[in-house]
């Protein structure tokens, strides 16, 4: 049923955010996108994130903190205090949320353990982002995006492609963003169910068990079956000819997906005998004997330039793109025509260069209300809130 006036879909939501680093942040990120009130909590010395990666024009201001942490309000408290500890009470008591990912231990002695929390907030919904999921011989671990690459054997691919059996790590913050994408849906699932119930719950977000998963979901593969009827991995994943097949001037990267479409790329190719070839001419032929399909094509693809391959493969509606440097996708024409990335002035780090939340909906179009905050910028705004609401 639409609804009456295009505001936010979570407007109204109130966070209190006690992440730092990527996963709790991206998270949290992505609830702010949205619509909600993030606010978000830190030490004296701020998020780690902040003085991560380079360039960064000002102290505490890193990149990767800028792109994590737009539209949330920074406040900052020492919670050993007893003064900012009741400031961080009386923030929680406000709250519809309240996520971190401090390990039980410590957010315990410092007073915000689950059951502390819902004594102020019987209907909070406490989101405890973790390395290791509770009750296995991990839980106590702390986790990063290395070592959960590492754990889930996602280090273990790239030397079943090119048989250099030296472990690699995927060069991207891939287990952080895969488990920060599971908070937030798990919390979006837990105010639902509040809304619907009116309680609230705690929720653990294991980073671990969130990146086996997404791992898995293809390369289970045999081991799926009890018993297992083959070997973990999806084969077309580790052969190591699919990648992008090289043309006159560069590569390209082609999907011929369906039956129809293997066929009239034979044709377009110029290799109608493929489609005689007994290895080539069924999907489970060509299943079987794919290390071989893409080392013909990889053959035939060198005759003509990128462009050329684009504009014939396109036309016979298979799909494809040029296989770019990372620094080209910041004048894809696509990416440029649908608004994706955005300019805006930040007030300590002048124009920024953003990226819109991904996902559109017909009943509201996101607006980010300003950028990442400066540490404690938003400390005397909260505290002084907190002040007037109290009298």
């Amino acid at each position: 049923m639409p609804i009456d006036s295009p505001e936010p879909m979570l407007k109204g939501i109130k966070v209190v955010d006690m992440t730092s680093v990527v996963f709790g942040p991206f998270a949290t990120q992505v609830l702010s996108d949205l619509g909600a009130e993030v606010i978000k909590v830190e030490a004296e010395f701020g998020d780690t994130l902040r003085y991560a990666g380079k360039p960064a024009k000002n102290k505490a201001m890193a990149p990767a903190y800028l792109t994590l942490n737009r539209g949330k309000k920074s406040v900052v408290l020492n919670l050993k205090l007893e003064a900012d500890a009741q400031v961080m009470r009386d923030l929680i008591a406000e709250a519809d949320v309240f996520i971190h990912n401090v390990r039980d231990k410590a957010i315990t002695k410092l007073g915000f353990g689950y059951e502390a929390v819902k004594a102020i907030v019987p209907d909070i919904i406490y989101v405890h982002c973790v390395g290791f999921g509770s009750g296995g011989p991990y839980s106590d671990l702390q986790a990063y995006d290395d070592v959960i690459q590492a754990a889930t054997g996602t280090t273990s691919l790239a030397s079943r492609v090119d048989g250099d059996p030296k472990p690699r790590f995927i060069p991207s913050l891939i287990a952080d963003k895969v488990a920060g994408l599971h908070g937030a849906y798990a919390t979006m699932a837990a105010i639902i169910h509040k809304l619907r119930t009116g309680r609230g719950q705690r929720v653990e977000v294991p980073m671990f068990e969130a990146f086996a998963q997404f791992m898995l979901k293809e390369h289970l593969a045999g081991k799926m079956f009890d018993p297992p009827v083959g070997s973990l991995l999806y084969n077309r994943q580790i052969d190591p000819d699919r990648q992008p097949f090289p043309t006159k001037d560069g590569y390209i990267t082609i999907v011929p997906y369906t039956d129809a479409s293997w066929i009239i790329l034979y044709d377009v190719i110029g290799a109608p005998e493929f489609l005689e070839d007994e290895r080539f001419n069924s999907p489970r032929n060509r299943a079987f004997n794919i290390h071989m399909l893409y080392q013909g094509v990889a053959d035939k693809t060198p005759a003509k330039t990128t462009a050329e391959w684009i504009k014939i493969f396109r036309d016979a509606r298979i799909p494809c793109m040029p296989a770019r440097d990372i620094d080209d996708i910041l004048d894809d024409p696509h990416l440029s025509e649908t608004g994706f990335f955005q300019r805006r002035e930040h007030p300590s780090e002048g124009t920024v260069f953003e990226m819109r939340e991904a996902c559109s909906f017909s009943e509201w179009e996101a607006e980010i209300p300003h950028g990442a905050p400066l540490l404690g910028e938003h400390t005397q705004e909260i505290k002084d809130r907190l002040a007037r609401s109290k009298k």
